[in-house]
């Protein structure tokens, strides 16, 4: 589960991290009265969980409370990356001197964390790691030994930090293991020109798994999700939305995940990622495309299926009956392999649907789903 910057900043705040005052608020008149409380200037930031709200425009600084109303009413539900903005933190400015980016984040494959680190945070860190790799440091940390002031010491070191960072590191750590997260981040970090350390923006995601212990972080009234996501949360579906055009069904994430990178080798660039697990009913089918089928950005449809435990004429049988409550507008490639492959296709063929077209192979498939995006 991620949470909100403002959310993030106030367990920052929980654990002895430095922050700079701050309010959340959803009213641009309200806005005004904050940025009047802290002082007049005020740096304006939308709150979504997704990354590039400063290139997005969704971070503005607003030099007085006129502004700062004028500036929360024009990014109040502005939209960044599908997330549609619902509130606003308003901060106080920090004069500069120098940005940072650290972080911890699970590494599953080496079966522990790793800290990440950077003299060069801001908002370019993307093309740093990409460009000069050599200043971003990794440093595997053992979770049954944490990390101490000697270990902080060596990922500032690792990093080119100063050592005023290293207490920050050590109080990073201390939320990530108390508050249950699988990745803690701040970027910038920073240090003012009067030499104190700030934790500038914040995210924090949360292991579901922990949610029992986390319960306070529950949905967010008023919180405005992608209506796409909402709806599919709404009727149980395992549903990203994404910024393509072909729409992607499939039963299991790792099939799924491997679905969209073959999507994107063919060329065209999913819409979603849509795992229906185990189950293939009529209803979870009908559900599934009445999702997809409704975001417009959508040009065809590929419904890869593996059969395992749920055999292939039943997911064949579930896209049958989908169709006589779905209305169908947008080509739909269809790909079954495995139990019952065969007499699965054999159902679809009987009901010869003009807009539903099979594939061998997962291949094939997605070739043919990129062309049909294309064409459209």
């Amino acid at each position: 589960m991620d949470l909100y910057e403002h959310q993030a900043r106030e367990l920052f705040e929980e654990h002895g991290i430095l922050v700079p005052r701050a309010e959340v608020t959803d009213s641009p008149k309200e806005a005004r009265e904050i940025a009047r409380r802290l002082g007049g200037r005020v740096v304006v930031k939308a709150q979504v969980k997704t990354g590039g709200r400063g290139k997005a425009g969704g971070v503005k600084l607003a030099a007085d409370p006129a502004a700062a109303e004028l500036t929360a009413r024009q990014i109040l539900g502005m939209a960044i990356k599908g997330h549609t903005v619902g509130k606003v933190m308003l901060a106080q400015p920090v004069d500069i001197e120098s940005e940072f980016y650290v972080s911890y984040v699970l590494d599953r494959a080496a079966g522990g964390f790793l800290a990440i680190a950077s003299a060069e945070g801001g908002m370019e860190i993307e093309e740093v790691a990409a460009t000069r790799p050599k200043a971003v440091a990794r440093v595997p940390v053992d979770p049954a030994r944490g990390v101490t002031s000697a270990k902080a010491g060596e990922i500032a070191e690792a990093a080119g930090l100063p050592p005023q960072t290293v207490d920050v590191l050590v109080r990073l750590w201390d939320v990530l293991v108390r508050e249950d997260a699988l990745l803690v981040e701040v970027n910038p970090l920073v240090r003012t020109r009067q030499g104190r350390i700030l934790a500038l923006d914040g995210k924090v995601t949360l292991d579901d798994n922990a949610r029992f212990r986390q319960s306070r972080w529950g949905a967010e009234e008023g919180e405005h999700h992608d209506p796409l996501e909402a709806t599919a949360a709404a009727k149980g579906l395992n549903y990203v939305k994404l910024d393509g055009e072909v729409g992607i069904i499939g039963n299991g994430a790792g099939l799924v995940m491997s679905t969209l990178d073959v999507v994107a080798g063919c060329g065209a660039r999913p819409a979603d990622f849509l795992d229906i697990g185990g189950g293939a009913s009529a209803q979870i089918m009908a559900d599934g495309l009445s999702v997809i089928l409704s975001d417009p950005a959508v040009k065809s449809v590929f419904v890869n299926v593996f059969g395992g435990i749920t055999a292939c004429d039943a997911v064949a049988d579930g896209i049958v009956r989908a169709l006589e409550t779905v209305r169908l507008t947008k080509p739909l490639v269809v790909r079954l392999d495995g139990n019952n492959a065969a007499r699965g296709r054999a159902i679809l063929d009987a009901r010869a649907h003009p807009l539903v077209e099979q594939a061998t192979t997962m291949d094939g498939a997605a070739r043919r789903a990129a062309e049909l995006a294309h064409s459209a």
